[in-house]
């Protein structure tokens, strides 16, 4: 089996070696935590835009159904509209974020 620091006695694991896995696995649990950061942010974008979707069909089939009370239903278009955007900046904002925290955390 080959040696590796994982392997080896303890004599030989040096302090460079401990610093270097415990900075890998620090790394990597960042990665992960950010990446589930992201995964939130999708279901969070997915989950409103779900409801926006069927805001905006239920006050679109009210305006066919009635024309002449089409107008009191333009402000829940308007706002399901803005929740949608709003939710997609907020994705855009949790990835910007995660990359920055991942891209400034050392991996070696």
């Amino acid at each position: 089996m080959p040696y590796t620091s994982l392997t080896t006695s303890d004599s030989s694991i040096t302090p460079q070696i401990m610093q270097d896995e415990g900075t890998m696995k620090a790394f990597q649990s960042v990665a992960q935590s950010t990446a589930l950061a992201v995964q939130d942010a999708v279901d969070n974008l997915r989950n409103v835009n779900t409801i926006s979707s069927t805001a905006i069909g239920v006050a679109m089939a009210q305006m066919l159904a009635v024309p002449a009370d089409a107008e009191q239903y333009t402000p829940i278009v308007t706002a399901a509209q803005a929740l949608a955007t709003s939710a997609a900046a907020n994705f855009l904002v949790v990835g910007q974020n995660a990359a920055t925290v991942l891209s400034g955390f050392p991996s070696k």
